[in-house]
């Protein structure tokens, strides 16, 4: 049976379209805007927008299950009304049309963001309260907001399974990633300084196989965190030195609470200079939080496994070396 991916040209979209390609899976990528991570897949590609209940409807007929990637992310604390249109309507939509086609199952991707942090000295599990107050970076917001619905309708009797990655990175990453960007910079030696603090970083592939165990396997209604490893900043950019052999050390390693300090500059030259900042309030208070994201329920009970940390980076870097962006930043 046909399954579609929403979300399908983003880094992890296009991972697990190829994981369902290898599987012999026909699959139909919903695509928006950009489609350079799936142009040459032999999939069915269909226009769409999450934003437009009908063209969800017409993408969703016949289909048997839905993956439903589709999100904006954004590293800023101003972006609530976009985040609020993609990431809640959008999943509002994503729900109806499921109901409205008469989709078997629909696999959310919410995210580790959606769950609460606190307390940092005890292990994140799905247990975890979903985030909720207007101090929160808009994008936790959003995500919590949006597993609201989902859970709603796992509540009204929907078939739903719901995963919680942590922060996925590995190849196929076309835009790239906001970690995607900052491996490059370490990498190239133009990133200018590294901080303290760290995330749990986890394989987009290793992500797109726990998906695809949760759709062939889980109940309905189950919840799973698809995590990674815990790595700091400074040990990404040891680790990255070790793997192409160029001295990455030498940097002056901000401490977080000061960065946190020169934060508001960072934003405020980038918006002048036009670029992406990769240092911003948000992404500060993420490499703070909390460092021990339990896997241990999928990996009880969908047999899923990450795969270590320094062979996605190498297949990382290796990935960006082949499609010209070390290249170009050098």
């Amino acid at each position: 049976m046909t399954v579609v991916v929403t979300g399908a040209t983003g880094h992890i979209g296009a991972n697990l379209v190829r994981a369902l390609i290898d599987k012999g899976t026909p699959t139909r990528c919903l695509m928006h805007k950009s489609h350079r991570a799936i142009d040459e897949l032999d999939v069915e590609k269909v226009h769409g927008d999450v934003r437009d209940l009908d063209s969800l409807c017409k993408a969703f007929k016949g289909v048997d299950v839905v993956y439903h990637l589709a999100a904006t992310i954004s590293l800023s604390m101003a972006d609530w009304p976009r985040l609020e249109a993609i990431n809640v309507g959008g999943t509002k939509n994503v729900i109806e049309a499921c109901r409205k086609t008469g989709v078997r199952r629909l696999v959310h991707f919410s995210s580790i963001h959606a769950l609460t942090q606190e307390p940092l000295d005890i292990p994140v599990n799905e247990e975890r309260e979903l985030a909720s107050g207007s101090r929160l970076p808009p994008y936790d917001r959003s995500k919590a907001a949006g597993e609201r619905l989902v859970r709603q309708a796992i509540a009204d009797g929907m078939n739903v399974v719901i995963i919680y990655p942590t922060a996925a990175f590995g190849p196929y990453d076309y835009m790239p990633s906001f970690f995607g960007e900052a491996l490059i910079g370490i990498a190239c030696r133009t990133l200018p300084a590294y901080v303290t603090g760290g995330f749990d970083w986890v394989d987009a592939r290793d992500v797109a196989h726990g998906a695809m165990l949760a759709a062939a396997k889980a109940p309905a209604g189950s919840r799973y965190l698809i995590s990674g490893h815990w790595v700091s900043m400074p040990e990404v950019a040891a680790t990255i030195g070790e793997i192409i052999g160029v001295n990455t050390g030498g940097k002056f390693v901000c401490p977080l609470w000061l960065a946190h300090i020169g934060a508001p500059f960072i934003e405020s030259y980038s918006k002048i200079s036009h670029k992406r900042p990769l240092y911003t309030s948000v992404s500060l208070r993420a490499l703070k939080s909390n460092k021990n994201i339990s896997h241990e329920k999928a990996t009880r009970e969908l047999g899923y496994q990450p795969r270590p940390f320094r062979e996605t980076l190498a297949d990382t870097l290796k990935w960006f070396e082949e499609n010209g962006n070390l290249k170009q930043k050098k």
